[in-house]
């Protein structure tokens, strides 16, 4: 049976035909994929670049994000979705700061490292390597898919 791309299975029907793809960053001794599991629901705050910022802004709900664990593990862990799009950070009066509510999807079967991402050739304009210290990054389709079918295999 043929099943299309992961990206494809999970795109908005009627007015929106588009879905956008992201990758956010979380040591995991802060804010680990198993506590976001466990609760359910992460506001993602604390965001202070202008450029992540800017990617959060442009988050819709129904958007696809992969999980990453910097700093400790370095690898993509699990998929989650954009469930509220962006507000004024609670954790800061200045408005330059935004925030997204994401909630979790399913883990991988097995973690993407980064030097796994690295070397794959498929990969290799990803913004995660291009722009390594942006905690909030774009991921085009094929690259998300590409992430998937490496941690699914």
């Amino acid at each position: 049976m043929f099943l299309p791309p992961f990206s494809q299975l999970y795109c908005i029907t009627k007015k929106e035909t588009t879905m956008n793809y992201w990758l956010v960053k979380s040591e995991p001794h802060k804010y680990s994929w198993d506590q976001f599991n466990k609760d359910g629901l992460a506001v993602w705050d604390g965001v202070r670049n202008f450029a992540a910022r800017n990617n959060l802004r442009d988050m819709r709900v129904g958007d696809l994000v992969l999980f990453y664990h910097s700093n400790e593990g370095k690898d993509v862990v699990g998929v989650a979705k954009v469930a509220k799009e962006s507000y004024q950070d609670p954790t800061t009066d200045d408005t330059n700061w935004l925030v997204v509510e994401i909630v979790p999807v399913e883990p991988l079967k097995r973690s993407v490292t980064l030097a796994e991402i690295k070397a794959e050739p498929a990969l290799k304009d990803i913004q995660l390597v291009r722009l390594g210290r942006l905690s909030v990054s774009a991921v085009k389709a094929a690259e998300f898919d590409k992430i998937l079918e490496m941690g699914n295999s």
